[in-house]
């Protein structure tokens, strides 16, 4: 067993501690082999990453192992290390990695990192939120035929406003559909964008699709998480391998592709083998920026008709013309307890 390897990472020597270290049990995948893995996908990776802060999900026994997250990369890190300040919703702030190149990730990959979550805005201009993402968010009962359906939906419905959309697997259960933005609007509007898509959506597909905040009222349905767009929010990164034992990526796919895919077949063995088959399916799309108008068009009807803002998470402050963040049940429990008193 080898104790470390040092390998040259596009000029920067970067050292691997015991790189036979089994992250992945299914197959016997290890640490060194996640490295690879990130070095064969390392242009379409950085096309999507470069520059933006990251919140690193480390994992240092590997996938089957303990975990947890880390916003601030540890005063030991070497001095090449490229850093940014980002805060929390409630104002922390914090020294985050910045995927500046590849010999970033190989060095939080050694760490122990199995996860990078990916902030929407660039290091240097943090007051533009330059993606608009949209999950899907599975309900329980909720199959993953139902979420194909709700993402040809969405794709349909973006298309009827000028927008064009990417998709990707989320490595687990759901899809995240990625819209490239102008560099126009703060994470504020982007957030009331996601909204606006969301409840149309759900007007339109009642049945298959919910833009309930409330767990009780989505039911069986797909739910349009729009907090992922709340600013300060970070999202599971396209082409991270998720900590999973059968080490599955979050990977891009064509609006093609999407009748036939089975995400769980998309891991570290085969995903650099389609990348160099089929190549890049976002390739462009930092090119093509696009406008979310459309959708603030509908945020500003809708809040004219009446509706109020969604609810935001619970870490949050409260945000101007927001609804009590109190579930539908307990607010009925609460209203029948005063009517008894």
């Amino acid at each position: 067993m080898t104790d470390r390897v040092t390998i040259d990472v596009g000029g920067t020597e970067v050292t691997v501690s015991h790189p036979d270290k089994v992250f992945f049990t299914q197959r016997g995948e290890t640490k060194l082999d996640l490295v690879r893995y990130y070095q064969a996908v390392a242009e379409p990776f950085l096309a999507t990453a470069r520059g933006r802060p990251l919140l690193l999900e480390r994992y240092p026994d590997g996938a089957s192992g303990k975990s947890f997250f880390q916003k601030r990369v540890p005063k030991s890190a070497p001095p090449w290390l490229t850093t940014t300040v980002v805060a929390t919703p409630n104002g922390t702030q914090s020294d985050a990695l910045v995927a500046a190149d590849l010999a970033h990730i190989v060095w939080a990959v050694n760490q122990g990192c199995l996860g990078f979550h990916v902030w929407p805005v660039h290091a240097d201009t943090p007051e533009i939120t330059d993606e608009l993402r949209i999950d899907l968010d599975p309900s329980p009962g909720v199959k993953f035929p139902q979420i194909r359906d709700a993402a040809v939906a969405t794709r349909e419905l973006l298309g009827e406003l000028g927008i064009r959309p990417h998709v990707k697997t989320t490595g687990s259960r759901g899809l995240h559909i990625y819209v490239r933005l102008l560099p126009r609007w703060d994470g504020y509007q982007v957030r009331a964008a996601a909204v606006a898509l969301a409840r149309e959506l759900e007007r339109r597909h009642p049945e298959l699709i919910t833009a309930a905040w409330w767990k009780e009222e989505r039911g069986s349905r797909v739910f349009v998480d729009f907090n992922q767009n709340a600013p300060h929010k970070t999202v599971f990164g396209a082409w991270c391998v998720r900590p999973r034992v059968g080490a599955q990526v979050s990977t891009p796919i064509s609006w093609d592709e999407l009748a036939t895919i089975e995400p769980d077949t998309l891991t570290i063995a085969t995903v650099p083998a389609l990348v160099a088959e089929r190549g890049d399916p976002w390739a462009g799309m930092n090119e093509r920026p696009q406008s979310i108008q459309p959708l603030l068009d509908m945020s500003r009807d809708d809040l004219a008709g009446g509706l109020m803002d969604a609810p935001w998470p619970p870490v949050y402050p409260k945000q101007p013309n927001e609804p009590p963040r109190v579930a539908p049940s307990r607010a009925k429990r609460d209203r029948v307890d005063d009517q008894a008193g």
